[in-house]
C-alpha cells in the first residue's frame, strides 16, 4: 500500500500555517500521499468536533499511514488513536511540541487532556512513535513532551532552540520531521 501522512494543525492554526505546507510538499515530491487536515473552528476548538473529523479519515488508515501532529493536534490525535479500533497498526505517529496535560496559559483547552491517556491503547496502534521538543518552548513545557513520550514508549527527539516551531518563530519548515518519516520509511521497506 502507498504511503501516506495526515499533518494535523493545532489550536489557533491552518493547513497553510508553520511548517505544514512545507512538509507536504516534500513529501508529495518524494512520492508520498499527504494531506494536512484543517480541523474544525481551531479559535475555539472542541474536542468531539476533531474527534469527528479524525473519524472521516478512519477507513483510509492501514500500515503505512503516518500521523504527524503539533501542538494541540497532538492530544487530539492521541485520544483519536485510543477510542477508534484501527483494522491494522498505525506505521507511526509524529507529536511535535506534544502534551497530555493541561496547559495552565490555555485552560479552554482542558478537554483535550481530562483524564489519562489509554497509553497502552496508543502503543499498540502505532509501530514507530515520535516526540519532538524544544526546550525553549514557551507554551509547551518541555518537561511535559518528555513525560509524554516516555508514557507512549516513544523516541524523543530534544532540540535546542525551537521554540513552539510556530511561522513566527522562523519555522517554515522542520527537516527533522521529514529525516524521522524518511528513517521509518527506509525501515518498512527492508
Amino acid at each position: 500500500m502507498t504511503k501516506q501522512v495526515y499533518i494535523i494543525h493545532g489550536y489557533r492554526a491552518s493547513s497553510a500555517n508553520h511548517w505544514f505546507p512545507w512538509l507536504k510538499k516534500r513529501l508529495l515530491a518524494d512520492g508520498i500521499q499527504a494531506e494536512v487536515l484543517d480541523m474544525p473552528n481551531p479559535l475555539e476548538p472542541r474536542l468531539e468536533d476533531w474527534l469527528d473529523t479524525l473519524f472521516l479519515y478512519q477507513h483510509s488508515l492501514h500500515e503505512n499511514t503516518y500521523l504527524v501532529a503539533h501542538s494541540l493536534g497532538c492530544p487530539a490525535i492521541l485520544r483519536f488513536l485510543e477510542r477508534t479500533q484501527l483494522r491494522e497498526q498505525l506505521g507511526g505517529i509524529i507529536l511535535v511540541s506534544g502534551f497530555a496535560k493541561s496547559l495552565s496559559n490555555l485552560k479552554m483547552l482542558d478537554e483535550f487532556t481530562e483524564g489519562s491517556f489509554d497509553d497502552q491503547k496508543i502503543i499498540r496502534s502505532a509501530k514507530h512513535r515520535a516526540v519532538i521538543a524544544s526546550k525553549d518552548d514557551q507554551i509547551v513545557p518541555f518537561a511535559w513532551s518528555k513525560d509524554l513520550a516516555q508514557q507512549i514508549d516513544a523516541a524523543f527527539y530534544e532540540v535546542q532552540h525551537g521554540g513552539h516551531f510556530l511561522e513566527n518563530e522562523g519555522f517554515t519548515s522542520l527537516p527533522i520531521v521529514h529525516d524521522i518519516l524518511n528513517s521509518y520509511f527506509s525501515k518498512e521497506t527492508r
